[in-house]
């Protein structure tokens, strides 16, 4: 059996259900946890013959010892009940735990929760207070309710997409998965305030979000540019459209990010390009007149070895792109604890991410790392009231592991 989590931060004293897999949901769960939530996560139990079972995340991208480096980050300070959900023992027991919780995060498909007799109308009549968090691709209503979402979807149709890349080039994806942590991170706002409502009403609700909504939500003032005025964005690259100057500058070693979009800005880069001319001229003074000179501004910038120096120097937001191999070294990061170190089974040490955000009094943490599959189930099926005869009769039957 595996001890009871810390008590830490903010949401110490919060218990919230994780069910789902992969990204949105576990990424709105692990937020909690990072904060103190005490997060149960219910993963599915491997096969008779050891394989397969748990989170897909747990065997994604790099593994080291058999399991994924990132579900040490996805599934940190949470603890893990193998259920096989398909049956109704097992579904007894999510009623029951959902009974005592404040929050209950699923990313299912529509309508998978209502098949194993666990929607919000069974779960809320049990418990009025608790919180439901349902993370889909489309929504829980509309005519694409039903069709399976994932991430990348959510990218296209919330018009991120159609925005990155090169003019006339495909467009390409983030190299993360944007559109599931927009949702999650939209998930966790929600759920803060259904929890802060619920002081209020003393009654819980459900949070409904939709993976291209996050997105959605997102993209600034695209939609009512194209209601006004008939324009449709389209990529460009590095720059931001409207924004001057904006945009990667090549230099020596690479390229140089520069915001000199302010109009004191704009004449101090000049100034430290040595473009007095154009940091003087009356048609540059503001964004709108940047922005009609744009492709000749982004041609006057000269870019030296010292770019960033000189930059820095004349008070210029200015960066370079970042490699993992830039942030491990970065003293900015290390001085923000956001690279910490822990130290794996085998004694070797691990950089994983920092927690976000900072809060002065009440700091989150990474209190416990992420659970083998099943690693609590004895423990919290103990928790609640479960003799270890009754545990092992579930054992062998297959309901728990």
């Amino acid at each position: 059996m595996t001890s009871a989590p810390v008590a830490f931060g903010p949401l110490a004293g919060l218990k919230v259900l994780e069910m789902g897999q992969l990204i949105a949901g576990p990424f709105a769960a692990k937020t909690l946890a990072d904060f103190g939530a005490d997060v149960i996560k219910i993963e599915p139990p491997a096969k008779p013959d050891g394989s397969g079972g748990g989170d897909p995340l747990r065997v994604w991208r790099l593994l080291k010892d058999g399991t994924s480096v990132w579900w040490q980050v996805q599934s940190r300070n949470k603890r893990s009940l193998a259920l096989d959900l398909r049956q109704p023992d097992a579904q007894a027991i999510v009623r029951q735990l959902a009974a005592d919780c404040d929050v209950l995060i699923e990313n299912f498909r529509p309508g998978a929760m209502e098949g194993w007799g666990l929607g919000p109308d069974v779960l809320l009549a049990a418990n009025p207070r608790l919180v439901v968090l349902r993370v889909s691709g489309y929504g829980q209503t509309g005519p694409y309710r039903d069709k399976p979402g994932f991430g990348l979807l959510g990218e296209a149709m919330g018009g991120i997409r159609h925005l990155t890349g090169e003019p006339g080039r495909v467009s390409v994806r983030v190299g993360v998965s944007l559109g599931d942590t927009l949702a999650a991170l939209h998930g966790v706002i929600g759920i803060l305030m259904a929890l802060h409502e619920r002081e209020k009403s003393g009654q819980g609700q459900v949070i409904d979000v939709a993976l291209y909504e996050a997105v959605f939500n997102c993209m600034e003032s695209l939609l009512p540019e194209y209601s006004a005025f008939g324009a449709v964005r389209g990529p460009a690259g590095s720059a931001l459209p409207g924004i001057a100057p904006s945009n990667a500058y090549p230099c020596t070693d690479g390229y140089v990010l520069v915001g000199g979009n302010g109009d004191g800005i704009f004449k101090r880069l000049m100034g430290s390009i040595g473009r007095n001319d154009l940091a003087q001229d009356p048609s540059l003074a503001d964004n709108a007149g940047r922005v009609a000179r744009v492709h000749e501004l982004d041609a006057a910038q000269r870019s030296v070895a010292d770019a960033l120096l000189a930059l820095d120097a004349a008070q210029v937001p200015a960066g370079r792109i970042y490699t993992v191999a830039d942030i491990a070294a970065d003293p900015h990061y290390a001085a923000r604890g956001m690279l910490l170190a822990r130290t794996q089974h085998d004694g070797s040490e691990m950089l994983v991410p920092g927690i976000v955000p900072k809060l002065s009094r009440t700091p989150g943490g990474h209190h416990r790392d992420a659970p083998a599959l099943g690693q609590d189930t004895d423990a919290v099926l103990a928790g609640m009231g479960l003799t270890a005869a009754q545990i092992a009769e579930l054992r062998q039957r297959g309901v728990v592991q």
